[in-house]
């Protein structure tokens, strides 16, 4: 998925076809929370013209992730659309709110933006079906405890006890 600017230009008015299995075992090192990944799926085309070269991508693959409760390795599989945008020419020139990725060599590399974006759809936390693993339930001074979803208490205020006793009445 490198391309030298001189090949990209002989694809000009032609599609770039792209269905590949990539490594991006690289985004563990970025991203310690991420204990594991799959080898990635990116399928695509590209379009290229004199000034741009255009990439559509479907991004797919699984992630372990750790529970954010217990610990627990969770298998987050993801999927990403994502379009990336390449200049060409360094005479053309686009919009500030278009999204085009200037090149510092003469070619372009989608691995780094594929990277990118799978680093960008990891979620803050994930939680396992396990209710039990590796974290502790207790601690110095503390416990875990389930959250109560039950009716809360109907507290009055002293002041209008009163009140209510002569609501009551009635």
């Amino acid at each position: 998925m490198k391309w030298s600017i001189q090949q990209l230009l002989g694809f000009r008015g032609e599609e770039l076809s792209l269905d590949e299995s990539v490594d991006v075992s690289e985004v563990r090192n970025a991203d310690r929370e991420i204990r594991e990944i799959s080898s990635v799926h990116v399928k695509g085309s590209g379009s290229v013209t004199r000034e741009l070269a255009t990439f559509t991508l479907h991004i797919s693959g699984t992630m372990t992730l750790p529970c954010a409760r217990t610990l627990n390795d969770v298998e987050y599989p993801f999927s990403i659309d994502a379009v990336e945008a390449f200049q060409l020419s360094e005479w053309a020139t686009f919009d500030e709110d278009e999204d085009v990725h200037e090149l510092t060599s003469n070619t372009v590399d989608l691995m780094p933006y594929v990277r990118e974006r799978i680093l960008l759809e990891k979620p803050l936390r994930v939680f396992s079906d396990k209710p039990e693993g590796p974290a502790p339930e207790s601690g110095s001074g503390w416990e875990l405890q389930a959250e109560q979803h039950d009716q809360p208490e109907e507290k009055v205020d002293p002041r209008m006890a009163k009140l209510k006793q002569l609501f009551n009445d009635e």
